[in-house]
């Protein structure tokens, strides 16, 4: 089988917290909503556990953006120039990563910090075959595990020893797949994330 091209790199889910509210006087249709509240709390909700709950799409989208939008202020963008350029509002880069955002005085500049430990949502290679999801806690994490994925392209590009460094080391507390055999052996199966397909199969990472 030969691996999409077009796929993109798929993206953890942050956490949504369920709210519920209780009817004074009950009513039949009330019960009915109170038995789907209940049926959710339990754990159950379109077959997802409320804890791994995904973020509406268009909010992960924004978020997104406004992390490239914090990238490109850090390598010396404005904040409307780096707004601009990743199609989002201001108002929604305040909103996503304002943490990470400096202002040396009132109506000055505003900079991007050098790091910060913003959560990125990112999936890698796991061990039972299956794409994982994980929270890289802050840029530093989030820069090791774009240098894990770099290598593994570079693995599925033919470069057999691409993954020796990352052998017996964690990032961020979190055990890493390193052995080249299984890492193929997923990409064939096109269980690896999206992004890495494209290296098995010759196209642009």
């Amino acid at each position: 089988m030969v691996p999409n091209r077009n796929a993109t790199y798929g993206l953890g889910a942050g956490v949504i917290p369920l709210k519920g509210v209780m009817a004074k006087h009950p009513t039949k249709s009330s019960n009915r909503r109170k038995g789907r509240s209940s049926h959710a709390a339990s754990g159950h909700q379109s077959g997802k556990f409320i804890g791994e709950t995904t973020l509406p799409k268009r909010s992960n989208a924004a978020r997104e953006r406004s992390l490239k939008a914090r990238s490109a202020m850090r390598r010396g963008d404005t904040l409307s120039k780096a707004a601009h350029d990743n199609g989002v509002t201001v108002r929604t880069i305040k909103r996503y990563v304002g943490s990470a955002l400096i202002q040396d005085r009132p109506g000055g500049r505003i900079h991007a910090n050098k790091s910060d430990r913003l959560v990125r949502y990112l999936q890698i290679p796991g061990f039972d075959g299956r794409r994982r999801d994980i929270n890289a806690p802050g840029s530093k994490a989030a820069s090791q595990f774009a240098s894990y994925k770099a290598d593994i392209n570079r693995l599925l590009r033919g470069d057999r020893h691409a993954m020796d460094k990352w052998h017996g080391r964690r990032i961020a507390g979190i055990d890493l797949v390193t052995d080249p055999k299984t890492l193929i052996e997923q990409a064939r199966k096109e269980t690896l994330p999206y992004s890495l397909y494209r290296s098995l199969s010759g196209g642009a990472a």
